[in-house]
């Protein structure tokens, strides 16, 4: 399973990650205490990207477009989050090899099960 992710840089994402991500998704993708519940602000402390989570349930064209541009900016409608997006401080490139390195940190069945989505949602028109 490892070979899928041979044309990243995995080590340049964990390093990303650690720099840009883990002071609100945790240093092992852990997330905040209460993330389901939202916070003062009236937003959704960061989820964790572990297994535990809810990353793996989404496709990659998502996930990247959320590193990328932030949550408010993909789900719309108003919708307020503290995710920023990083595209004016990391190349795509660098951030799917982020969203790569996370996926090498989840078991085998949330591996297997987002490949999944990705695909369908690859082949969805």
């Amino acid at each position: 399973m490892i070979s899928r992710f041979a044309s990243s840089d995995l080590s340049r994402g964990a390093k990303i990650y650690s720099q840009a991500c883990a002071s609100c998704h945790g240093a092992n993708l852990e997330g905040q205490p209460e993330w389901r519940a939202p916070g003062s602000d009236g937003r959704l402390p960061a989820p964790p990207h572990d297994e535990t989570g809810h990353t793996w349930h989404h496709p990659d064209r998502v996930l990247t477009d959320i590193t990328m541009r932030g949550t408010a900016a993909v789900v719309g409608g108003g919708y307020e989050s503290n995710m920023p997006g990083f595209a004016d401080s990391y190349t795509e490139a660098e951030l799917r090899d982020v969203l790569e390195w996370i996926k090498t940190q989840w078991p085998e069945r949330e591996r297997t099960y987002q490949a999944e989505v990705t695909e369908r949602d690859r082949n969805t028109p």
